[in-house]
């Protein structure tokens, strides 16, 4: 599987946990996110470790002109995306009437609209690559949201829309996965500026990525990895329940009842 993998969000967290265990088994990286000089020092890191070729791609993906720049980038300098890890995104907390429109606009964007609109521009590469595809959902995709609307809704429709990819994908060699954790120690919440997000154990990034490689490294892996035992049931249970009572729930875990 020759080329890079393109990793957005790789400037922090989870994303640059993805580059960090990537580059510790030979891939080349890129690695995209506002922070350039975040990621000039994460490239730097992991050339030295690993002996990696690290590229640097700074751009915000609240841009609707960020995916098509991304793919015209790598094509210009000659990058064969071989891997996507789409990990950039943010939340949003507060009743839905309460929401700033121009944040709103920037979560659908980032959330929704530019992972995929790059995903549909790198997907031939993926597929004759044999590559990966990682699109991060959150286990809040689950259920609807009380007092995490937009947040819940954007991850839905990323879980939604993976699913739909592994399977219009079959055979084709393309590992396709949507990796849904629940909370975990990033700056996810400091960006979101709520505790509201924090709902079940929080897991370190190390036991994100253990179970995303897993599934990863399986011989027949799943489209989709609930992170935790924990989380796994809650989502199961959110998919049995009557709607009204499973929105009640929701509403409570949330403090928005």
């Amino acid at each position: 599987m020759p080329g890079a993998i393109v990793i957005t969000g790789a400037s922090s967290g989870i994303g640059a946990g993805f580059a960090r265990r990537f580059a510790a088994r030979g891939r080349d990286v890129v690695l995209v996110a506002r922070r350039a000089e975040r990621l000039e020092s994460l490239a730097d890191e992991l050339r030295g470790l690993h002996r990696v070729e690290a590229t640097v791609l700074a751009a915000d993906l609240a841009d609707p002109a960020a995916p098509a720049t991304i793919a015209a980038e790598l094509t210009e300098r000659g990058i064969h995306a071989a891997g996507l890890v789409n990990s950039a995104g943010f939340g949003t907390a507060s009743a839905f009437i309460d929401e700033d429109a121009a944040r709103v606009a920037a979560e659908v964007q980032v959330n929704v609209a530019a992972l995929t609109l790059l995903t549909r521009a790198l997907l031939p590469q993926l597929i004759s690559s044999r590559g990966v595809l990682v699109n991060l959902s959150s286990n809040a995709g689950h259920q609807p949201l009380p007092g995490l609307a937009v947040y819940a809704a954007t991850k839905a429709y990323v879980t939604s829309l993976t699913e739909a990819i592994w399977q219009e994908t079959r055979g084709t060699g393309l590992t396709v996965l949507a990796l849904c954790p629940g909370p975990t120690e990033t700056e996810f919440f400091a960006a979101a500026g709520s505790e509201t997000f924090k709902v079940g154990a929080t897991k370190s990034v190390d036991e994100v990525l253990d179970e995303a490689f897993a599934v990863l490294d399986s011989s027949n892996p799943s489209p989709v990895r609930t992170v935790g035992a924990a989380n796994r049931l809650q989502g199961w249970v959110a998919r049995v329940s009557p709607r009204r009572l499973r929105l009640w729930v929701a509403a409570r875990a949330v403090g928005s009842a």
